[in-house]
């Protein structure tokens, strides 16, 4: 690594890329104590991908002017790498990649072989893909024991568990792919996988479509469920009774999602290497068994260019696409170092990696340029837009990957890949462009997530001791004063609202423009959507958010206009969908199958109280006075609380026992106090009071702090019930589910890798 120049300049950070560098990518001291500046992390990164240069003899490029070049390209926020190139480049762990896709055979062997293989990679910083479709079904004759199989939905629960025991890169828990084909014999016990909230939870799972399976969709046709191992045809099913349970399933939880998997081999640049089985673990980058990839995003917000004409056409105008081209070149350069630069965790994938030379070049901060350019979202300028943008960076993109060939040589495979039968390129890289989630990287840059809309154009963030603060999309606060409409009263209603859709004394223009992701129509999620994978090589992560109100048939209609618009694949979020458990209607209804409708009929199950109980009384002073908390456990576990606080009559008191007596039931009706406690944690109160390091808001948070000291000490609230309760299990803040993943926009966690 080249040593940090004197002259080079310091860095002005706004306080939320300062944090988000500090928590995540800064690197520390075996204590935890920040040993790096955001100025020598950007260094350390730049340097150490320049330094590749010297591999080639024929580079024009020298490694310290590149170095400074890179770094200019990353704290100008024009474009950062994937998180794991940010957090190892330069240190011995150097794994530089974020996505990987691993094999899982039909053995034992080959099986645990798999959940090792991810281990190693999880704890190198990487999520991994899996594809459970060479598995034989559950109850199938196994030859060489005489037993019986358990099934690839047996075998996930295996890899989940795995994954809840390994951070990636020491500091999160891995993210997975799991991905069944929907001809594999046990499909409905995959799709019903996730019926119970808190199952699989450190996976995403899609099922992939056929064509074959399409067309019997569409022509009300049965289809072949076959068995992995021989091909053999072993039942047929009515396709619209599995794409109907897709949907239903989509509908209740946002799971599973749909891949497209002819659509995705149709664009495979090496099929001679085998078909492509799997994807990352939110879906944008399919690979090859053993393949790796390395992704990378460049901030469109930071191209405009007010007054720049950019040709006749209406979708080009406003862009400084001289520059833009600039860091395409650049990036995709970048990105190839990258490659050379990186240590895999395991032979087969440095093989594979090298072979095909796949980087994932895509792009974040577009709903930003819209706001910027003055164009609405969901409108067809902004698909002009979209699919401007993204044909420039394609086309750019390829150019530039051309052009490294010449230099360095074609990627090894080129000779028996497509582009040669079709007498394309040389390229350097078998892909170039992916539309990958950026969560965290939009925070460092201070720009809009991906190709996503806004989540919400203001947002309050939790800060310290309680306080918090609101914050604005600078673009829709500069909107605003331009217009001379700003004002504190009108930020906090549109914290409350969500959105100005619905402030008809704003003027329509801003309400057209300045729109959020709960604003637009579905179909335009979609069209966005179908408008950047016509330019993108691998596939886009995209969410397609619905209200509360959709209904079923809204999501299989866009199930189907996905499959009709070219996309290769498609997650669809309805909001509020995993606020509260999917009642299902049990072993009888599965053993019928799927052609009869299903029924959800509420249920519920309180557990009769012992005649002998025993527990313990905890005394809490609150701001409203000392608080005594009497908690009853059976087996261990809390069975009742009973809150007590002030004289009998008050209205406080009566407040204190409903409140005791909600979590009662909740408790004795099989909620985990996980699940109470990230429910009623952090609910503020007018008189909060210090309790050791922290606050207690209220007599809820209160109750909280007893039940999580005395059951969850040794837990860190990271799991799924804090993420369905749109709650950050970090930070406290809200979640949002785009790009394919619950992500915290304020502190950068996520589920997702």
């Amino acid at each position: 690594m080249i040593p940090v120049p004197k002259n080079l300049p310091h860095l002005q950070l706004t306080p939320n890329t300062e944090l988000v560098l500090q928590k995540r990518y800064l690197r520390k001291n075996l204590d935890g104590t920040v040993r790096e500046t955001p100025r020598e992390l950007f260094w350390r990164v730049a340097s150490t991908i320049a330094a590749e240069e010297e591999k080639y003899e024929k580079s024009t490029r020298e490694p310290l002017v590149l170095a400074r070049e890179f770094y200019d390209l990353m704290t100008s926020w024009k474009f950062l790498p994937n998180s794991p190139t940010l957090m190892n480049a330069g240190t011995d762990l150097g794994q530089l990649s974020a996505c990987f896709v691993l094999p899982v055979g039909d053995s034992i062997e080959e099986i645990f072989d798999a959940v090792k293989y991810a281990a190693m990679i999880h704890k190198s910083g990487g999520g991994t893909g899996f594809s459970f479709s060479r598995l034989r079904p559950k109850d199938s004759r196994v030859g060489s024991t005489g037993g019986v199989a358990s099934g690839p939905v047996s075998f996930l629960r295996i890899f989940n568990t795995a994954t809840e025991q390994i951070k990636q890169g020491g500091t999160r828990r891995g993210a997975n792919m799991g991905i069944l084909r929907v001809d594999h014999p046990d499909i409905i016990d995959f799709i019903r996988a996730k019926e119970k909230e808190g199952e699989f939870n450190n996976f995403n799972l899609s099922v992939g479509l056929t064509e074959v399976f399409m067309q019997a969709v569409e022509k009300d046709d049965f289809y072949d469920l076959r068995m992995p191992t021989s091909g053999e045809v072993i039942q047929r099913m009515r396709a619209r009774d599995i794409f109907e349970l897709l949907v239903k399933k989509a509908w209740q939880s946002g799971d599973p999602g749909i891949v497209f998997l002819d659509r995705i081999n149709r664009d495979n640049p090496n099929p001679e290497q085998g078909e492509i089985e799997s994807t990352n673990p939110c879906g944008e980058q399919p690979l090859l068994p053993f393949e790796a990839c390395n992704l990378g995003s460049i901030n469109l917000s930071a191209f405009y260019a007010p007054g720049h004409n950019g040709g006749d056409a209406p979708a080009r105008k406003g862009v400084d696409w001289e520059e833009l081209k600039r860091v395409v070149h650049l990036s995709v350069r970048f990105l190839d170092n990258v490659i050379d630069a990186s240590s895999f965790p395991l032979p087969q994938i440095n093989e594979t990696v090298r072979k095909n030379r796949k980087i994932g070049l895509g792009v974040m901060g577009f709903a930003d340029l819209l706001f910027q350019l003055g164009v609405a979202y969901n409108s067809q300028q902004g698909l002009d837009v979209a699919d401007s943008l993204m044909a420039f960076v394609q086309e750019e993109g390829h150019r530039a990957s051309a052009l490294l060939a010449e230099e360095r040589g074609h990627f090894p495979a080129y000779p028996a890949s497509v582009y040669a039968k079709k007498k394309k390129g040389p390229y350097r890289n078998a892909t170039v462009t992916t539309i990958a989630p950026t969560g965290t990287l939009s925070i460092i840059a201070g720009c809009s997530s991906g190709v996503e809309p806004l989540f919400a154009l203001c947002f309050t963030r939790n800060i310290l001791d309680g306080e918090r603060l609101v914050e604005v999309n600078p673009h829709f606060e500069a909107a605003l004063s331009a217009a001379g409409l700003e004002s504190r009263e009108l930020m906090e209603s549109v914290v409350d609202k969500g959105s100005i859709s619905g402030m008809d004394f704003l003027p329509s223009r801003l309400r057209n423009i300045y729109v959020t992701a709960m604003d637009i129509e579905p179909v335009w999620h979609l069209r966005m959507q179908a408008a950047f994978q016509k330019h993108t090589d691998n596939a886009v992560s995209k969410t397609v958010n619905l209200p509360n109100s959709a209904t079923e048939q809204d999501i299989y209609d866009i199930y189907w206009m996905a499959y009709q618009e070219g996309c290769k694949g498609v997650t669809v979020y309805r909001d509020g969908c995993k606020s509260v458990q999917v009642l299902t209607t049990g072993e009888g209804d599965r053993k019928m199958g799927v052609g009869a409708a299903e029924e959800t009929k509420p249920c519920s199950s309180v557990r009769k109280r012992p005649d002998i109980v025993q527990g313990f009384t905890r005394k809490v002073q609150t701001g409203l006075g000392a608080m005594y908390l009497t908690v009853n456990e059976v087996d261990g576990e809390p069975f009742e609380v009973f809150a007590t606080i002030g004289k009998s009559g008050r209205s406080i008191t009566a407040k204190a026992e409903a409140i005791g007596r909600l979590v009662s039931l909740a408790l004795r009706s099989g909620v985990s106090v996980r699940d109470v406690v990230s429910q009623i944690k952090g609910i503020g109160g007018e008189h909060p009071v210090f309790r050791g390091k922290g606050l207690l808001l209220s007599i809820p948070d209160a109750i909280a702090w007893v039940l999580e000291k005395r059951y969850l000490a040794n837990e860190h609230l990271g799991g799924v019930s804090d993420l369905t309760g749109r709650s950050c299990p970090e930070c406290g803040d809200v979640l949002v589910f785009q790009e394919g993943c619950l992500i915290c926009p304020a502190c950068g966690f996520s589920r997702c890798g």
